[in-house]
C-alpha cells in the first residue's frame, strides 16, 4: 500500500508544469547624461551603501537591491546574488 501511495505522489509531482522562479533578476539601467559621480544629486532613489564600497548604492527604501555604477549605467540586482549568500549578511544597510 506504501508503494501504491509513493508511486501516485510521485506522478503527481512529474505531472505539475514547471512554474517560473519568483526570483527577481538583474537589470541595466542607463544614467543618461550622468555620471557614477553624479548618480546621488541626479537618482533619488539611490544611496551610497558604504564609504569603501565606492560606485555602489542601495536602490529604493530597503536594502534589497543593490547597484553598480560602471561609466554611465547602473546594474542593479538583489543583494544576494550581487554578493552571494556569504557576504551580503555583511555589507551594511542605511535605509535612511
Amino acid at each position: 500500500m506504501k508503494m501504491v501511495s509513493v508511486l501516485l505522489l510521485m506522478s503527481t509531482l512529474l505531472g505539475t508544469p514547471a512554474v517560473p522562479s519568483q526570483r527577481p533578476s538583474c537589470y541595466k539601467r542607463a544614467l543618461k547624461e550622468h555620471s557614477c559621480h553624479t548618480v546621488p544629486e541626479s537618482e533619488e532613489n539611490l544611496r551610497h551603501v558604504h564609504h569603501g564600497l565606492q560606485d555602489h548604492f542601495w536602490e529604493g527604501k530597503g536594502c534589497e537591491v543593490i547597484c553598480y555604477c560602471n561609466l554611465n549605467e547602473l546594474l542593479c540586482c538583489p543583494k544576494d546574488i550581487f554578493f552571494g549568500p556569504k557576504v551580503s549578511f555583511v555589507i551594511p544597510c542605511n535605509s535612511q
